[in-house]
């Protein structure tokens, strides 16, 4: 038969992720509001728009010179 048993000094994974399961949900409060709130994505996201619209026109601006 199968020994069901773990060997000794093996970890269990359900164990390991229901630890990390409860670290990652006693996170502060102050780091969820800062990253939700501080509108970080749109910020970044109007840089790219901004980038992308430069690199566009400056290669229209080497093919028509």
């Amino acid at each position: 038969m199968a020994n069901s048993q773990p060997p000794q000094g093996n970890h269990d994974p359900a164990g390991s992720t229901q630890m990390f399961r409860a670290f990652v949900d006693e996170a502060p409060q102050g780091q969820q509001t800062a990253t939700t709130s501080g509108g970080g994505p749109r910020i970044g996201l109007i840089i790219g728009v901004v980038v992308a619209v430069a690199v566009v026109a400056a290669v229209a601006w080497l093919a028509l010179g």
